[in-house]
């Protein structure tokens, strides 16, 4: 690897830790699988080859087609503003119900079709994620002469911040014994969501 490469990998890896590790609806999402150990790989591997695809595409410069596309980025807003305020609403609500703890026996474990068009949804259906990935880690991309190491780095990154967070969160499945924590866990899923969804408007 070159010294360009190196450069590129490395400041891309460190940027995209620095954009994904604040706690966001697809984060909370990820960290509630974990938790509940239900389809965990297959949600961490949707986030990660999500964020590549975005940060691929930033590289490549699709950056560029929200420009010549104006109605797009509002779409994609007022969007990713409805479906954050209905998916907060229902983490509130089982805020208020209560009575989930972090055992396998309570209830059925919802499908893995469903599991992951949340996550996708949570995923493509955020703009934050376009200006994150497509247009930042894009834009910055262009002072690099290697655009592959640096797409590399930022995938990397995204992938194994996923990882840690997916199966690590199980190290907290003592304290998830208790139905009282999955209620205060699903209040902060919902403020988040809402307070997204309201900063999107």
């Amino acid at each position: 690897m070159t010294s360009d490469a190196a450069s590129a990998f490395l400041a891309a890896y460190g940027l995209g830790l620095s954009l994904i590790v604040a706690i966001g609806a697809q984060n909370a999402f990820v960290l509630r699988q974990g938790l509940r150990r239900e389809h965990v790989l297959p949600v961490v591997l949707t986030c990660a080859i999500s964020d590549a695809v975005l940060i691929a595409a930033g590289v490549a410069g699709f950056a560029g087609i929200s420009s010549g596309v104006p109605w797009l980025v509002p779409a994609m807003r007022y969007g990713g503003a409805l479906f954050l305020f209905v998916y907060g609403g229902l983490a509130l609500r089982n805020t208020w119900r209560g009575g989930q703890a972090l055992t396998r026996a309570e209830g059925p474990t919802p499908g893995l079709g469903r599991t992951i068009t949340i996550c996708l949804l949570l995923t493509w259906g955020n703009p934050h994620v376009y200006l994150d990935t497509v247009g930042l880690m894009g834009a910055i991309s262009s002072g690099y002469d290697s655009k592959l190491a640096f797409a590399l780095g930022g995938a990397l990154a995204s992938a194994s911040f996923f990882t840690a967070l997916g199966f690590g969160a199980r190290f907290l499945a003592p304290v998830f014994a208790r139905p009282t924590a999955w209620r205060w866990l699903d209040a902060v899923i919902g403020v988040v969501m809402w307070s997204i969804a309201l900063s999107l408007l």
